[in-house]
């Protein structure tokens, strides 16, 4: 009897073929499939999807941004404006007309702007899209429940109820595209097996708006599209390295082989370019609203008088927190006036927000509070409080044995905050330099300090450790002499003029201290290339005869203290 040999496939390797994948990735193809003797998977059939597309969202979003806007004194035109998004120094949107200068995805932003000298360049903000895209998910709710948002921009919906209800899928897409229609929302619908086929159905509907795949057909919809469009770049470079250039060719291979070779991952990703989508359509739940507005029916042009009608608006605010069981530990305080200015700010809190806490934050952005320059200009007609960062109620309840001292400490540097104001009380955050007047600062009682500079680096040239304990808010003049009684000079070659003997504060030269040891120099040497920030001086440390430390800095011929070991 001739003996026959069993040829591997060239993607097979790395271990035996995962009996659980195997099961997974064949359901679809019979009605049974066994996995192993005694184990029988019943198939999952793909779920019929509608997904709503609109393109080019990114920049739809920016184009409609109120904060925009005002920002830069015009409004954008989504399609004839060439826009571009960037994300870590690459386009991460553009905008139709941008395309059409020769702007793409991963572009430089340096070779765009060379391409489109007229190009909008403006950061990438996935907040703002998603905010935009909240009263396009509105819309679809109230025409069919269970939307789910795949991402800004798009939407899924399973398409039997409306189906049922408008009288087929087709006429359930149109509808839901004439109400985004009422919203000037350039919209594409995509109706197949699966969202992942129903996202390609909807990019390629061209001038229809709308593209049907009938049940069955995904396979045969997919297979000649490029391997691309699969969310793994390493697996695609892979796939074209083996010579797989479609979805079609990608789905031809065996799936254990691709199990095989490229992990559970690898196999979702195979089922995918098959057609055998199983993912369900999740309907996402709506947030509950939770801001809360004081609208005055006439303009209020005084502090006191905003901040007094504000007071229900902020219990309001609290109590629908408190009901969901959250606290607000960072809030947005909207202030509308009767000229169309519109001042927007997010405040931090240390703990969670109070009625009266909320109530000071914006009489503090009424006077230009922490040096927002924006006071109250006209008389204003709306206070809106929206939660910016919540968290559970539960992580903010006291302990079986209290609080106390943290709490005493926390209400009376508030207090003591909401006579003085937002700058009244302020803490020192420690950032990165080389100097120690650069390591330092302030920032107001509740505010999430915000790093200038990182402390982690190593900034050379700095102080060694351990600092100095006391830093002079301003450095303190002295005179340094040598023993021939002139002032101790340093020349450009770092060669000291005489060894420091004495030396004297500006304000008392009569109370001259003896040096009895001493240190330096050390030159530091920063922004040399401008000449505005440019800044060169030389460090000495000293101890005088009554064993205090001292840290003395020459620059421009100027001695100063800068601080004292104590």
């Amino acid at each position: 009897m001739p003996r026959t040999r069993k040829v591997a496939s060239p993607l097979a390797g790395r271990g035996s073929e995962s009996k659980v994948a195997r099961a997974r990735i064949a359901t679809a193809h019979s009605s049974q499939t066994t996995t192993s003797p005694g184990v029988r998977l019943e198939p999952q059939s793909p779920t019929r999807t509608i997904v709503v597309w609109c393109p080019d969202w990114p920049t739809v979003a920016l184009a409609r941004s109120e904060e925009f806007a005002r920002e830069h004194g015009r409004r954008l035109d989504e399609h004839d404006d060439p826009i571009a998004l960037v994300s870590k120094g690459e386009v991460f949107a553009c905008s139709p007309a941008a395309r059409r200068d020769g702007i793409s995805r991963g572009l430089k932003i340096r070779e765009a702007q060379s391409r489109c000298p007229g190009l909008v360049v403006a950061d990438y903000d996935p907040g703002l899209d998603n905010r935009a895209f909240e009263p396009v998910l509105e819309r679809l709710e109230s025409l069919t429940p269970g939307v789910q948002v795949l991402r800004p921009g798009m939407a899924a919906i399973r398409s039997r109820g409306p189906a049922r209800f408008y009288g087929g899928e087709k006429a359930a897409a149109l509808t839901l595209l004439d109400a985004l229609a009422d919203l000037d929302v350039l919209a594409r619908m995509g109706i197949a097996d699966g969202p992942f086929t129903a996202e390609q159905a909807a990019r390629s509907t061209g001038h229809d708006l709308v593209r049907v795949v009938p049940g069955g057909g995904s396979a045969e919809f997919l297979a000649p599209l490029p391997v691309g469009i699969l969310d793994d770049p390493h697996l695609v470079v892979l796939l074209r390295r083996l010579g797989i250039r479609t979805l079609g060719e990608f789905a031809a291979l065996a799936p254990g082989d691709v199990e095989g070779r490229f992990g559970e991952h690898g196999a979702l990703l195979h089922a995918l370019a098959g057609g055998l989508d199983s993912r369900r359509v999740l309907s996402r739940t709506p947030p509950r609203e939770l801001d809360s507005v004081a609208q005055f029916d006439q303009g209020l042009d005084r502090i006191d008088q905003i901040a007094f009608g504000s007071r229900t608006a902020a219990d309001r605010f609290l109590d629908g927190l408190t009901a969901a069981g959250l606290v607000a530990t960072a809030i947005r305080l909207e202030i509308d006036t009767e000229n169309g200015e519109f001042s927007d700010r997010v405040w931090l809190h240390p703990r969670s927000f109070t009625a009266a806490d909320v109530v000071d934050r914006i009489r503090w952005q009424l006077q230009g509070g922490s040096g927002s320059g924006e006071g109250l200009r006209s008389p204003v007609i709306r206070v809106r409080i929206v939660p910016d960062a919540v968290d559970e109620i539960a992580h903010h309840e006291q302990g079986l044995w209290g609080t106390a001292p943290d709490e005493r400490i926390h209400h009376g540097l508030s207090r003591v905050q909401s006579m003085l104001g937002h700058d009244g009380v302020v803490t020192i955050e420690l950032t990165g330099g080389r100097t120690l007047a650069d390591r330092s600062r302030l920032v107001p009682w509740g505010d999430r300090p915000v790093p200038t500079r990182d402390a982690t680096q190593p900034w050379p040239g700095s102080l060694p450790t351990p600092p100095p304990t006391t830093v002079f808010e301003v450095p303190r003049p002295v005179h340094v002499y040598a023993p021939t009684g002139d002032e101790v000079t340093v020349d450009e070659r770092g060669q000291v003029s005489g060894p420091p003997t004495r030396f004297a504060p500006a304000a008392a030269p009569e109370h001259v201290l003896d040096v009895v040891s001493w240190a330096g120099p050390w030159r530091v040497t920063e922004r040399w290339w401008d000449a505005d920030a440019a800044r060169a001086a030389d460090r000495f440390q000293v101890v005088d005869s009554e064993g205090t430390a001292w840290l003395l800095v020459l620059e421009d011929g100027r001695w100063v203290a800068e601080a004292r070991y104590d």
